[in-house]
Order: C-alpha cells, then sequence, then structure tokens
C-alpha cells in the first residue's frame, strides 16, 4: 500500500463546537480494532464527554460491537455508546443470525457489506489503487491466503434483492435496528432502500460522497424521498475523495432535515474524532450554511435515528 498522504484540517471555531453540542456520530472507527486506531472508544467517550458531545455508534469492519458500547457507556457515565454491525464475511456475510444476535445485543445499525461488498474494489486484484483505506491491506492478505470468499451482492441476477437481504431487513425491523447501505452500488442501494421502506426499516445512505458511491445530487434526492437519511463524512471530503463544493452541493439539493453528518474517523494519519465533526461543521458554517443548519444534521437527525 502507498504511503498514507495527510491532510491540512480547518481548525473549528467555538460557532462550530456550539452548534454540535449534544452531537451524535454515528460512524466512528476506534480502537480496539484488527487496524491501528489513534484512540480507543473509552477515551473518545471521555473526549466526547469533555467536548459536550452526546454519544457514538461504533463501527467495525470485521467484528459486533454491541457488546464494547454496553461497557463503554457504563465506564463513562454521561455519553450514550451504540454498537452496530457489519454484514461482510467476518460474521458470515448476509447472515440473519448474526442480525439476530446483534439484535438481541443492542445494536444500533447494521452496515450493508462494506469492505466484502461487489460494488467495493479497493483491496482487491485490479480494484481502486489510490487512496487505499488501511483496510484494504487486510482484504489483499486474506485473498493471498486464499480465504476471501466471492464478494457479495443484495441484488439477484434479475435485479431484486435477495431473500438473504430481506430476511436480515425482517429482523432489522423487527429489533428496530437502522440500516445502513455500507459501500452497496447505487442500483443496490436504490433497490434496498425501496425494500426498506416496504418492510418499515429506517435507512441511511451511507457516506454518499465516497468513491464507490458517489451518489449525484439526483440520486441522493431520489433516495431521500424514499424515506432514507443520506449521511456526509468528514474523511471523504478531508482526504480528497470528494470535493467540498460536491458536498455541500449535494446537502443543499436534498435539505438539511434529510442529512446526517458523521466524522468516520479514528484512522491514525487524520483527525481526532470530536475535532475532526466539529471541523466539518466549521466547513458547512465557511460555506454559508446557518448554525441551525448543522445542529439539524449532527445533532438533531442523529438523535431521531439513535433515540427511538
Amino acid at each position: 500500500m502507498p504511503d498514507p498522504i495527510t491532510f491540512a484540517m480547518t481548525l473549528p471555531t467555538d460557532a462550530a463546537w456550539k452548534a454540535i453540542e449534544g452531537a451524535y456520530d454515528l460512524q466512528v472507527h476506534v480502537a480496539p480494532d484488527v487496524i491501528e486506531r489513534r484512540t480507543d472508544d473509552i477515551d473518545l467517550a471521555r473526549d466526547f464527554l469533555n467536548r459536550g458531545l452526546k454519544g457514538f455508534v461504533l463501527k467495525s469492519h470485521y467484528v459486533p460491537t454491541a457488546e464494547r458500547a454496553q461497557v463503554v457507556a457504563r465506564a463513562v457515565p454521561g455519553i450514550s455508546a451504540y454498537g452496530a454491525v457489519t454484514l461482510n464475511h467476518a460474521v458470515g456475510g448476509l447472515n440473519p443470525v448474526a442480525v439476530e444476535i446483534a439484535g438481541r445485543s443492542g445494536a444500533r445499525i447494521v452496515w450493508m457489506p462494506t469492505v466484502d461488498a461487489a460494488n467495493e474494489t479497493a483491496g482487491r486484484a485490479g480494484g481502486a489503487s489510490t487512496k487505499l483505506p488501511f483496510w484494504a491491506e487486510i482484504q489483499r492478505e486474506l485473498s493471498e491466503k486464499g480465504i476471501a470468499p466471492a464478494p457479495i451482492t443484495v441484488l439477484d441476477e434479475a435485479g431484486a434483492v435477495t431473500e438473504a437481504a430481506r430476511c436480515c431487513l425482517g429482523l432489522i425491523a423487527e429489533h428496530e435496528m437502522i440500516l445502513a447501505t455500507g459501500h452497496l452500488g447505487r442500483r443496490e442501494i436504490a433497490a434496498l432502500v425501496a425494500a426498506c421502506r416496504e418492510a418499515g426499516v429506517l435507512r441511511v445512505v451511507t457516506h454518499a460522497e465516497f468513491p464507490s458511491q458517489s451518489l449525484t445530487a439526483d440520486e441522493q434526492r431520489e433516495l431521500a424521498d424514499m424515506g432514507a437519511v443520506i449521511e456526509h463524512c468528514f474523511t471523504t471530503t478531508h482526504t480528497g475523495k470528494a470535493p467540498w463544493e460536491l458536498c455541500f452541493d449535494n446537502v443543499r439539493a436534498v435539505g438539511p432535515e434529510r442529512c446526517l453528518l458523521s466524522s468516520d474517523l479514528g484512522q491514525t494519519i487524520n483527525p481526532p474524532v470530536a475535532e475532526g465533526l466539529a471541523s466539518f461543521a466549521q466547513r458547512f458554517l465557511d460555506a454559508g450554511f446557518s448554525a441551525k443548519d448543522v445542529a439539524q444534521m449532527a445533532v438533531v437527525n442523529a438523535a431521531r435515528l439513535v433515540e427511538l
């Protein structure tokens, strides 16, 4: 993997911190993890508490995090920590048992496949080769060991949502969890969001500007019209994977009331999580969004999702 590139962060002002007071970050990648991280979940909780932030969802591409989240919430009173599961091969892919156990464990989000999604080529032979995430190296190592099953899609050959995916949706609805689209492609996302609407499942379209999604403003608006919340992540634009103005334009097109701001932080080369989320808020303020707009996306909409 090429040497990582670091990027300068816009320093947040007091106004930015005020705008995200009480915020939840619905996508953080912190230790313990199979990938080295810049902080762990306990220290993150303490930092969030000191910064006036309310909580976060622990995301791992490889392991469920609901039990960890319960420990964190007890260790740092005043912080709401939530767990999740990502339906990659490490948990059996589109595995209803993994979803059921996550639900019984109190997980809040079920991410569709990310590193093992058929649409995600980073870390795969012949796939993306620039600005690679850290997990791409793990994917290559698994492939070299001969233990990487076929990539996962949620659609069958006719383009319909598979029975395995629909079974998972039913369990997500039963346990009142949130479905996040992970690294699926645009056709998969559209079909899955429609199926979620039929099943009564809360749905989040994950980091809409990330290269393996790259959803247009029209596509994002159509998905929002179907009841999805559109997530925009700090790391996507901070690391140059998408232009800042594209992110701002997409939010304007969809409307802050239907968008979510997450950091997607925790990587060793990137800013601390809380500072990154505040920097994200600052970028929006500098682009002409109001403090109310930022709070809508980082505080109100996030709370509506996790505080059922």
